[in-house]
């Protein structure tokens, strides 16, 4: 009886292997021709193909009821490497990641005022040099920032001059998108989920996969959530609109109203630096500070109203939380969105929301940014934008 194929065998189908196994861990041929809906010559001719790249092997074999043993396959981690770079107010955050989304090698390192190619060349060349990896197996290098992109930028206009100096590709990309990514390649979330990732940091952020691949709009601007509005007259935006969950939610909004509460910046030795600040509050409402716990609450309140809207639009079934905003009080932030879900989610009575919380939130968006290297580089397809 002849079998339908679905979806058809070509370049899609690789991706769509890789992705199942890397969510599977491990598989048998058998298994991946069932859920793939792919015919048995198909599979065996990819999986053939992507043992010789590398990108995957046998690892040992598994009982059958069918008598012979089952040969099962895994991603071959340290076989190729994704460089990822986060640029923040400050400081570069940089990483690298095997296959399957582990990290390798870690660095923070101070902005200088070099342009910003020469920045990202040299630290390049100095950081994979450090970690001795091996040039032939890192597939290229991806650069993020809180901005919106691809579009007019320092961060796009360097990108061309960026991969000539170090001879591999270079992807540019929002560091809330790059997170969601990064927490979904090496969550292995199934490409079968609806997966969110909301990114808190001086602004906020989401990142949404669906299938597999980052969800990114019409122009890559997919994702700011920060700008949805919960007050349709509260406080003005520069965005222009008004009541957007920004003025409320961020770290940035959130030191803002400590500042304000004069007695509470003295206690805390509030410092200029936002990233610190909020970090001195945070750590404050985790070990019982009553003033500092209300003011972490209530943002924590204000974003459960705005995640929750983008769950009912999108039908999502899984979110991390994630971001330099919830590396101390995440317990805050989950606790609050957890409850206002289980209350109020349009889904609730057809199933379960899970909420998580980030393993890495301060790195996220640079493990991201590797993990997008790695993604476009063993399952191309599911990266469409701009590579140098």
């Amino acid at each position: 009886m002849a079998r339908r194929e679905a979806p058809a065998a070509g370049p899609g189908s690789r991706a769509l292997i890789v992705d199942v196994i890397r969510s599977a861990v491990s598989i048998s041929r058998v298994e991946l021709a069932d859920v793939t809906g792919l015919t048995q010559p198909s599979i065996s001719n990819i999986v053939r193909d992507l043992i010789t790249d590398g990108i995957i092997h046998e690892i040992g074999s598994a009982d059958s009821v069918r008598g012979k043993p089952r040969k099962l396959i895994a991603i071959n981690p340290a076989n190729r490497l994704g460089i990822g770079f986060h640029l923040g107010p400050e400081t570069l955050t940089c990483v690298a990641v095997d296959l399957t989304g582990g990290v390798v090698g870690r660095e923070v390192v101070p902005l200088t005022g070099d342009s910003l190619p020469d920045l990202l060349a040299a630290r390049f060349d100095d950081f994979t040099a450090a970690l001795d990896l091996p040039r032939d197996r890192i597939e290229g290098l991806a650069v993020v920032a809180p901005t919106a992109l691809p579009g007019p930028s320092a961060l796009n206009g360097a990108r061309a001059a960026l991969a000539g100096r170090i001879g591999l590709p270079v992807m540019v990309e929002n560091d809330a998108a790059a997170a969601a990514l990064g927490e979904f390649w090496s969550r292995r979330v199934s490409r079968e989920q609806s997966f969110g990732s909301i990114y808190l940091s001086t602004g906020i952020g989401a990142g949404f996969v669906f299938g597999g691949a980052l969800f990114r709009g019409a122009s890559f601007d997919a994702g700011e959530l920060g700008h949805m509005s919960i007050a349709y007259d509260g406080r003005p935006c520069p965005c222009g609109n008004t009541g957007c969950v920004e003025r409320y939610a961020s770290m940035a909004a959130t030191v803002a109203a400590a500042r304000a509460d004069t007695a509470l910046a003295a206690r805390l030795r509030l410092g200029p630096a936002t990233s610190g600040a909020y970090d001195a509050i945070a750590r404050a409402a985790v070990n019982g500070d009553p003033a500092a716990y209300e003011l972490v609450d209530a943002a924590a309140g204000h974003l459960a109203v705005a995640v929750t809207s983008v769950v009912n639009l999108l039908d999502l079934g899984r979110l991390v939380l994630t971001g330099p905003g919830v590396a101390l009080a995440g317990s805050i932030y989950a606790r609050r969105l957890r409850t206002h879900l289980a209350r109020t989610a349009h889904s609730r009575h057809r199933h379960d929301i899970t909420v998580e919380l980030s393993a890495q939130p301060r790195d996220a968006a640079s493990i991201g940014a590797a993990a997008l290297v790695v993604q476009a580089s063993v399952a191309p397809g599911h990266t469409p934008g701009p590579v140098g």
